[in-house]
This record gives C-alpha cells, structure tokens and sequence, in this order.
C-alpha cells in the first residue's frame, strides 16, 4: 500500500509544473540572498560630525574615523541642532562632536571630551556604533599619548581624550522597544497576505468561485469585496498589538495613533492587493502557500526587521527599495520612537500608495471570470 501511496503522490507532485520549479528556486534564493542581507556585522554607519575646533588634531581624528571600514561621512553640521535634524531626518546614525580647544588640552595634557549621540531607535546599531567610534577614539589618544606624552603612556596614568555617549530615542538600548514595532508590521504582512490569497484559492477547489464567475457582478466589485473584510481584520490586529505593547513593554507611541492608521490603512490595501494578485495566479492552496510564503520570506529578511539595510550589499538594497515591508517599519519605528508626524513621513506615504495601487490594479487586471 506505501508504495502505491508514494507512487500517487509523486505522480500528483510532478503534475503541476510549477511545484517542481518551487522546489529548486527556493532553497536557492535563500541560500543566495539570506546570508549577505541577514549580516549582524553592522557597516556604512553614517556620521555627522561637528568640528567646533578646527585644527589639525581635530581633522586627524575625522580622518581616522572616516577610514575606517565602519562609518561613511554624511555632512558637517554647524550646530549640534542641525546635527540632529540630520538623525531625525535619517540621513545620520551618529553624530561626532569635537569640543572648542581640543587640540590644545591634548597638546597640555589637560583633557577633552568628545561626544557620541547615536540614533539608538536601534538599540543594538547604535551600541556597536558607539563601540566602533570609542575603537577609533582609543587609538587616536594612544597616537597622541605616544607622540605628545610617552612618559604618561610608559606608566599608563592618563589619558587624553574622554568620551561623552548619548543614546537618542531609546536611552537604554532596549532591544524590545525597536522590535516591537516592526513586528506589529509583521504581524500585519501575514494576516492580511497570506488570508485574502487563501481566501480566492478556497473558493476556486469549492467550486465557489465557478457559480460567481457566471453572475453579473464586475472584476473591480469582486476584488473590493474581498478587500474590506481584512482591511478591518488588520485594524483589529493592529488595535491588539498597541494594547499588548502598552501592557507588556509600557510602549506608547511619541507621535499620534492616527497616523499609525492611516498608514496601516494603505499597507493593508497594498499587501492585500499582492494576495489577491497571487489567488489570481494560484489554482491550488498548495501552489498559493508556496508563493506567498516564499515571497513574505523575502519581504521579511529584507524589511530591516532584523538587520540594518545600510549593511547590505547594493543589489540587496536595490531589493529591499520594492519591498512593502521596509517603508511600513520605518514609519511604525519613526512614529513610535521619534514622534514624527505624516508631513516628515510623505515619502513613505508616497511609496506604500503606489504599492496599493499598482496591487489592486493588478489584481482587478489578472482576474479572469472565465477562468
């Protein structure tokens, strides 16, 4: 009997051309993509530096920071506000300020303090950005100490620069806080992906969808139909998440839950839309599982969930700019951590509407009632 069994369900395996397509392409793109994007070794770390010294010590050490293999030099800022505005701005991870007589404490052995205000909405990026630049920092006062002041470094009783770091957005590095909100977004992906998909492929092995397909009602009705209903399963799903963050980790969004909904609002079109794309393509709830999970896979790894983008290879952050995912965490850990607001959000809002729209569309387009 096992070996009838076995012989059906390789005969019914084989039968569907895609499946055995599946079977090969995606362990492969895994195995390609997964290892250089989910990377824990955090690089390309933008700095903004504020040089309020300028002298030749002063630019020894930008040039020591800015070589080593951690950090790419984003701007000169003339104030520490402006500086700022660059974090917030996401154009900044950290900022590097060097006080007023800088070189001429180290050149008198009195002492200088520079300091470290990383963007700490990722608690575990801006530690290791710290770590990074106190690394850089110590072997510029070595240098110093060694060039200026070998009697001191002989004897190891003093040192000649010390640092100041400060953590913005989450002062304790809590790596909960900027988890959190990029798993409500996860949270979104897979209740309101996976069900309108399995929703339509249901329907279609029912034998539903043939007795619809024969009624009057148009492409665009039909797709709307089957928006709606998970469109309010995923304000549902969102309203629990912000009642178990505020219970469990006593997280409160900075900025306005309206905000959170009105982008929510367009997310759940858009990656509804791309189930219903994917339903359209599917015959079987075998085939329509596979796709979806091999494309939320993809959508996952490289939404900045785990791992920074910026550390990405470029054809991996190339990817990333077609993915969903990415432009939703960045709003739920801006509106969460930063309070920013819809006007310093637009082009997020932009890109998630141009997801909605081209989804939908699609979805109305590939929808065939004859079929």
């Amino acid at each position: 009997m096992i070996k009838y069994l076995l012989k059906k369900e390789f005969k019914q395996l084989f039968r569907n051309r895609f499946i055995p397509i599946m079977i090969v392409m995606f362990p492969s793109v895994v195995l390609l993509v997964f290892p250089w994007a989910a990377n824990y070794e955090i690089k390309n770390l933008n700095v903004s530096i504020i040089d309020n010294d300028h002298t030749f010590l002063s630019r020894r050490l930008i040039d020591d920071i800015v070589s080593s293999n951690y950090f790419r030099f984003t701007n000169y800022a003339v104030s520490y506000e402006k500086a700022i505005h660059s974090i917030e701005k996401g154009k900044s991870d950290v900022i590097v300020e060097i006080p007023h007589n800088f070189e001429k404490n180290i050149i008198n052995q009195r002492g200088s303090k520079i300091m470290l205000s990383a963007d700490a909405v990722n608690g575990m990026k801006a530690g290791i950005a710290v770590t990074y630049l106190s690394s850089v920092v110590l072997g510029f006062n070595n240098s110093m100490l060694s060039e200026l002041h070998p009697e001191a470094l002989k004897n190891n009783t003093s040192s000649v620069i010390e640092i100041d770091p400060q953590y913005r957005f989450n002062k304790n590095l809590n790596y909960q806080v900027f988890m959190v909100p990029a798993l409500m977004v996860m949270i979104l992906t897979l209740l309101t992906g996976f069900l309108p998909a399995a929703s339509i492929v249901l329907e279609k092995e029912s034998g539903t969808m043939e007795q619809i397909n024969v009624t009057p009602v148009s492409k665009f009705t039909f797709v709307l139909a089957k928006l709606i209903p998970f469109w309010i399963i995923g304000f549902i799903a969102i309203s629990i998440g912000f009642l178990v963050a505020w219970l469990d980790y006593s997280l409160i969004p900075l900025g306005h839950f309206w905000t959170i909904y009105i982008f929510a609002a367009i997310y759940i079109l858009a990656i509804s839309g791309f189930g219903l794309v994917i339903s359209n393509y599917a015959q079987t709830m075998q085939q329509a599982f596979f796709i979806i999970f091999f494309f939320m896979m993809l959508f996952i790894m490289l939404s900045g969930l785990y791992t920074s983008i910026n550390s990405m290879p470029e054809w991996a952050k190339w990817i990333a700019a077609f993915d969903p995912l990415k432009y939703l965490t960045i709003v739920m850990r801006s509106i969460y951590l930063k309070g920013s607001n819809i006007n310093q959000l637009l082009p997020e809002l932009y890109v998630l509407s141009g997801f909605a729209l081209l989804f939908n569309s699609w979805a109305v387009i590939s929808y065939r009632k004859n079929s």
